[in-house]
């Protein structure tokens, strides 16, 4: 049968089509909770939450067990599994998450650990699965070194330190650690990076922040405060600011950057899920 060069040429894009987001990173997604307690105000799954009536504004911070999708069978994939992607770790669901991520390992996963790390958690998670660190990596999601902006943009997260601390003791531990830097939240991420990238065997991830002023109008953010922190997000995230941030760490073989900033200065955006580059 000859395709013809519409159906041809569909079908070279979905193949050649690139990857954003969590895709960049993992193969698949797995969560098991509706809501995060963290309530981040530029939160993806909260908007999408909202806009399919799963919550509203203020019932998002519940974290609620989606039970069928706790006990789902995920079976062997080649490449990382992210958990999660639509919540986070939290002390509360904490016994949960283990029993979770070891059904993922036991299943033959890699595993991609993103969190914006509760101490209790890390130092938990590093305690019970010594066994399989040639199967995980840690990503931590730590956007500034100012605790004062994590709070204003992430109020119910942990603080920069206790972040940090997290960081640290992953590291010791001997996991293999990276960070996310994904939304940078301000203009300082030179300071992150010096004072993190000791503890980063793989890799920082830069990027930027996305669909801000839209997401926080769907979260019930967008008061006059957040508006001007939102344009001075906005500003700090111009191209010019995007280019001289690549400039400056183009050749350092631990940052990554993001299909955001991939589209800004011009590199090459993967095709393959989970391709983590």
């Amino acid at each position: 049968m000859i395709m013809s060069d519409k159906a041809h040429c569909f079908k070279m894009s979905s193949i050649n089509k690139h990857v954003f987001g969590t895709t960049e990173w993992a193969v698949a997604n797995a969560n098991y909770l509706n809501g995060c307690s963290n309530d981040c105000k530029y939160c993806y799954s909260k908007e999408m939450a909202i806009r399919f009536k799963r919550k509203t504004v203020d019932s998002w911070k519940d974290e609620v067990v989606n039970w069928p999708a706790f006990y789902r069978n995920i079976r062997h994939k080649d490449g990382y599994i992210m958990f999660p992607s639509t919540h986070d770790i939290t002390p509360e669901h904490l016994g949960l998450a283990l029993d979770y991520i070891l059904r993922l390992l036991n299943n033959d996963n890699t595993v991609l650990i993103v969190t914006k790390p509760s101490f209790q958690c890390i130092e938990h998670l590093c305690n019970a699965l010594g066994d399989f660190k040639d199967r995980i990596l840690f990503r931590f999601t730590i956007g500034s070194i100012n605790s004062e902006t994590l709070r204003l943009w992430e109020p119910n997260a942990p603080c920069y330190a206790e972040r940090k601390q997290s960081l640290i003791y992953a590291y010791n531990a001997g996991f293999k650690t990276s960070i996310s830097c994904e939304p940078m939240l301000d203009d300082q991420v030179s300071a992150l990076i010096n004072d993190l990238s000791e503890y980063v065997t793989d890799a920082i991830w830069l990027g930027k922040m996305n669909f801000l002023l839209r997401r926080l109008n769907a979260n019930g953010h967008l008061n006059p405060q957040m508006r001007n922190a939102a344009e001075q997000l906005l500003f700090w995230q111009s191209d010019s600011a995007i280019l001289s941030l690549y400039e400056a760490y183009k050749d350092n073989p631990k940052i990554k950057w993001k299909e955001s900033i991939k589209k800004v200065v011009g590199l090459e955006i993967s095709t393959k899920k989970g391709e983590d580059k």
